[in-house]
């Protein structure tokens, strides 16, 4: 096939998930309540966060924008997907194709340093609470943010710049469910060697940094947990931890699979099963890890439904201590 410039293209064909005919429709099923399930729920955390002036911190600040990456994150190629199996079409427009690149990388960036951030805002409550509301204060929180935000365009406008540059043969096919950026680069026609620098470079400093930053926050705080006496506080205290770090192995783990830890140059089935992982099944795990099973969450679902008999909670400042360790 004659390689031809992105001008010229028109459309990619997706190859999809590896599923038997046979299977379409119970995957096709399974797929749609994970993505309902992953909506709703988010959009739960971010309306109670909104409404209930309780959960104005901020743990819950971060969580809400946690939140709205997962939604984001998993309506970039969910739909689509679930779309192809219905109407057995795999075609994508290469400027659809385009934007899947982009917001990939820009909401799976800015899911990274959002854990981060958290794990920084853990640390900061349990290793220094009594200078918690003055290190983590409104501005803070909001200046944090708006850094992951930015960092994470610049990464992807990077990206996708490069990747409109690449040629395309005609009739170009991406053997997976959506356009993601390691297997649009291998099914180029033209030299992607410096795309690919890039993508292990840049993609592999923002993976060390919010797992080390991640790993130093939870070490320091096991040091300060592990000298409270209380047994009771401390299998709190892991279990709280082992949920969030299962969360962060599984995403950071899936991603690694893909993009650093491949052995082969061709792309695999399990690198698609390693991609379903962390663009459906962690974004849908996060309403009920972090949020649901949370009694400050629970009381301020109680609250939107009107729940009578419920007791109502003392009107003070929310502090870690309460809102992870203890009950």
């Amino acid at each position: 096939m004659r390689p031809e410039n992105h001008s010229s293209m028109s459309e990619f064909l997706l190859l999809g998930l590896p599923i038997p005919p046979e299977q379409q429709g119970m995957f096709f099923a399974l797929f749609l309540g994970m993505y309902l399930t992953t909506v709703l729920g988010n959009l739960l955390i971010i309306l109670l966060v909104r409404l209930d002036s309780r959960l104005h911190t901020p743990m819950y600040f971060f969580l809400s924008h946690l939140a709205l990456t997962d939604i984001s994150f998993a309506s970039i190629t969910v739909p689509k997907m679930l779309m192809n199996m219905q109407t057995q079409c795999q075609s994508i427009t290469y400027s659809g194709c385009i934007l899947q690149v982009f917001f990939i990388a820009l909401f799976g960036s800015l899911d990274s340093f959002l854990f981060t951030v958290m794990a920084y805002d853990r640390y900061v409550a349990i290793c220094h609470p009594l200078h918690y509301i003055s290190i983590m204060r409104d501005e803070v929180c909001i200046l944090l943010v708006v850094g992951c935000w930015l960092s994470s365009c610049a990464q992807a406008f990077l990206h996708t710049l490069l990747v409109n540059q690449l040629s395309f043969c005609a009739g170009t096919i991406i053997p997976h469910f959506f356009c993601d950026l390691a297997v649009v680069l291998k099914s180029s026609c033209s030299d992607t060697s410096l795309n690919e620098q890039l993508l292990f470079a840049e993609g592999g400093l923002v993976f060390l940094m919010s797992v080390s930053g991640i790993l130093g926050s939870y070490t320091r705080m096991a040091v300060i947990i592990l000298k409270v006496p209380s047994l009771k506080r401390i299998s709190k205290a892991l279990s709280t931890c082992g949920s969030h770090l299962f969360v962060v192995f599984l995403y950071y783990g899936t991603i690694a699979g893909v993009y650093f830890f491949s052995s082969s140059s061709k792309f695999k089935e399990k690198d698609v099963i390693a991609s379903v992982l962390y663009m459906t099944v962690t974004p849908m795990l996060n309403p009920f890890i972090y949020s649901l099973r949370n009694n400050d969450m629970k009381c301020a679902l109680q609250k939107i439904f009107r729940t009578k008999d419920t007791p109502r909670m003392k009107s003070i400042p929310l502090s870690w201590a309460r809102m992870g360790l203890v009950k």
